[in-house]
């Protein structure tokens, strides 16, 4: 698989695409957006003008797209990967999308000869630029094994969960706990704040205890900092808790504290946080405290 198509260049794809290129392979690109696509060719990718035409000129595919329906439309809509794929090729989907799309579209690239993994990630654009994601991968495991030597390049840690939409389950699983630690962290800083005592004390002393988490050390220090660019955005975080929420419905698990923190990450969006970083939801939590955490 020496030429590999990389469809979605934004925050996450494009240093991606950088990192698979510094490795040697070849890569053929695409994007809605085309200064994208000129910023990695002129880092030595070829650009492509559709889906199609990336699939037509690869031997793997992966795509970093926003939502489902974007995966939907680029993979199986007109124009789309399906078109231009050849039987044998490896898609690699590594968006967070809902998992019945995922099992969907895998079904789909069977029918048509096709090997499809959902590899979601965490690690937001730091693990993206420095290869350090983690990878969460559903799919067979002789199709893992194929593109195992991408995904090291990606990755640090690459974990097999299961069948298809495996990997997307456990993605949604994963954004549950970083929402309602962010929540959790905020309002403990916030607490800290309000109670006239140093946040920045606070966080130290929890650092050294059974509270300490990487969304204390990371975000918490984001809050102290008044620093909240992202990052992962607030309006994805959302869309992930949407994902995880309609999970739970399917299968019959109540999810109270994940329906508080989409709840709050709601109101954040709806009051001009939607592009912020997922941590500004602590800046949200401290205005409705009465206290003014933006920069």
């Amino acid at each position: 698989m020496e030429t590999l198509g990389f469809i979605g260049l934004g925050t996450m794809g494009r240093p991606m695409s950088r990192n698979l290129l510094r490795a040697g392979f070849r890569l053929v690109v695409h994007n809605r957006s085309r200064a994208a696509v000129e910023e990695l060719v002129a880092a030595g990718a070829s650009g492509a003008a559709s889906p199609q035409e990336v699939a037509a000129r690869s031997d793997a595919v992966l795509t970093m797209l926003p939502d489902s329906p974007d995966v939907e439309a680029v993979v199986a809509g007109p124009g789309g990967v399906f078109e231009g794929a050849r039987p044998g090729m490896l898609l690699i989907d590594m968006s967070t999308i809902s998992p019945a799309v995922a099992r969907r579209l895998a079904a789909e690239a069977q029918r048509r000869g096709l090997e499809m993994l959902d590899a979601p990630v965490s690690g937001g654009d730091i693990g993206a630029r420095d290869g350090t994601l983690t990878i969460m991968v559903g799919g067979s495991a002789a199709a893992l094994e194929r593109a195992r030597p991408i995904l090291q390049v990606l990755g640090k840690t690459i974990t097999h969960i299961g069948g298809a939409g495996a990997g997307q389950v456990a993605k949604a699983c994963n954004q549950v706990i970083v929402a309602a630690t962010i929540e959790a962290v905020g309002e403990a800083l916030v607490l800290a704040e309000k109670s006239g005592v140093d946040p920045a004390r606070v966080r130290e002393a929890l650092l050294g205890g059974f509270a300490q988490s990487r969304i204390l050390e990371v975000h918490g220090r984001r809050a102290l900092e008044r620093s909240f660019r992202p990052g992962f955005k607030a309006r994805l975080q959302l869309k992930d808790l949407m994902i995880a929420l309609a999970a739970g419905k399917e299968c019959g698990v109540a999810m109270p504290a994940t329906a508080v923190a989409a709840e709050m990450f709601k109101s954040l969006c709806a009051t001009g946080g939607a592009e912020d970083d997922n941590s500004a939801l602590m800046a949200h939590v401290a205005h409705l405290a009465g206290l003014d955490w933006r920069a």
